[in-house]
């Protein structure tokens, strides 16, 4: 099969490695130049665990080539995959600007019969607006189909998810079409829904939506062991033993992030208010994830109290979560602005996402650490924001010479409690009734509480 994928982000560069790896002629298009050039050297764009092998495989095989050429991409494939962003705008809805103008360009463009797939996240009803966007602009009389293939990939585990689905999903009003998409899913022997259009729109929607309903309610949930002495750690695993429930997406920490979640709930909800009805259950999962990241920043203050001019902290992990050099959204990046709001200094460190934090953070009251040792050295305490998994096993008693106070605030939940106390350090996690948490009770009424605000 013969297809150009429009976008090399995420989604598109994954998306034509995998392709061409399952022997199909593709055709990466992006209009970054410089983008193409690296990714051509084999420089991937991204942090992506097994990508660059996969794609420069490929580029060696003859499968994939990459182009700045829209026309080269469109004129050489049967099928043509829409990949680019739909970042959250100011109202909440998917900005569908660069899928608009994807579109127009398409359409101007075809002189043959074409299948045009969207695999980016585009509210219900966009498909069918897209169809008149691309007749409006053509200037030939050639036949299309349009589909919709929502991707479900996880940043950090995008090559194997994009392997081995745990569905597909395909939507479209022509059995051709149909007809053609199965034939490039058909192998994986993985469940395929067809399905109309719009159907197949909401499905992605409802996917990220439940799954962050999850994530707010464990941390919901998080809130009340922390009252009352449990531990939501346990309380999650109970749960997630329920085949009805499943342990995924049940850890507690300080919210969800990324460039999914945060714009796919928000889109949705825009949806369910232009339709006229009100989600309430949305409306209380987005205030609940912005509400825990300022709980956690709630106990730093507490300890340490709201002025920190004196204070400089040590943070492992900007990332929005492990694996990944995505900052998009990322509930670390907040917290590092809140506390250099409240005055502190920040000595922070990512394995894979410094360059990208520091386009973002810029460097006032801010330095960029080499290794996890480094930004405890002179700290007054360790914050942990990523989720990696080295981050879970540091050496404590290293730790506890490198740092002025022996204090540590686990805002993912990814060290052993037991262990830490032990090692005589004052540590607060999320939904456990730890020590410090006891010392905090203790403190005379009128200590700082919640900030409400971010700063710089």
């Amino acid at each position: 099969m013969k297809i150009c994928v429009v976008g090399t982000g995420y989604v598109g560069l994954v998306g034509a490695a995998i392709f061409a790896d399952w022997g199909n002629d593709v055709i990466g298009v992006d209009i970054n130049e410089e983008k193409i050039e690296r990714i051509k050297k084999g420089e991937m764009p991204i942090f992506e665990p097994g990508l660059s092998e996969i794609v420069l495989k490929n580029i060696s095989e003859g499968r994939l080539t990459f182009t700045t050429s829209l026309s080269e991409g469109v004129r050489n494939s049967d099928v043509i995959f829409i990949c680019v962003g739909t970042p959250q705008s100011d109202t909440g809805d998917a900005d569908l600007s660069a899928v608009w103008k994807v579109a127009a360009d398409i359409g101007k463009l075809i002189d043959s019969y074409k299948v045009i797939v969207t695999k980016s996240t585009v509210p219900v009803g966009t498909n069918q607006k897209l169809k008149q966007v691309i007749r409006d602009n053509m200037t030939s009389n050639a036949d299309f189909d349009m589909v919709s293939n929502p991707e479900f990939l996880r940043e950090g585990y995008s090559v194997e998810d994009m392997m081995q689905p745990d569905r597909t999903v395909i939507g479209s009003d022509s059995e051709k079409a149909f007809s053609i998409m199965r034939g490039l899913y058909e192998h994986l022997g993985k469940p395929i829904l067809e399905c109309d259009l719009k159907s197949a729109e909401m499905v992605k929607y409802a996917s990220n939506a439940f799954l962050a309903s999850k994530i707010s309610f464990i941390n919901e949930m998080a809130q009340i062991c922390e009252r009352s002495g449990a531990d939501v750690s346990v309380v999650a695993k109970g749960m997630g033993l329920d085949n009805r429930i499943g342990p995924r997406f049940l850890s507690a920490g300080i919210g969800y992030g990324g460039s999914c979640f945060p714009k796919d709930v928000a889109a949705l909800y825009k949806t369910s208010t232009d339709q006229a009805y009100d989600f309430r259950l949305l409306r209380g999962v987005m205030e609940v994830n912005e509400n825990q990241k300022n709980y956690f920043v709630s106990k730093i203050v507490r300890y340490f109290g709201k002025n920190m001019a004196d204070k400089t902290f040590g943070v492992l992990g900007l990332a929005f979560k492990e694996n990944t050099d995505d900052i998009r959204d990322s509930v670390g990046i907040e917290i590092v602005k809140i506390l250099r709001g409240l005055g502190a200094k920040l000595k922070v460190y990512d394995p894979e996402a410094m360059y990208n934090s520091k386009l973002v953070l810029g460097s006032t009251s801010v330095e960029y650490c080499l290794d996890k040792y480094e930004v405890m050295q002179d700290s007054d305490a360790l914050i942990i924001l990523t989720e990696w998994k080295e981050f879970a096993n540091i050496d404590l008693e290293r730790v506890k010479t490198l740092l002025k106070n022996p204090v540590i605030f686990d805002g993912r939940n990814i060290m052993d409690r037991n262990k830490i106390e032990s090692s005589g350090f004052t540590y607060f996690a999320v939904g456990k009734r730890t020590a410090g948490l006891e010392a905090l009770d203790k403190r005379p009424s009128g200590t700082p509480g919640v900030i409400l605000k971010n700063g710089n």
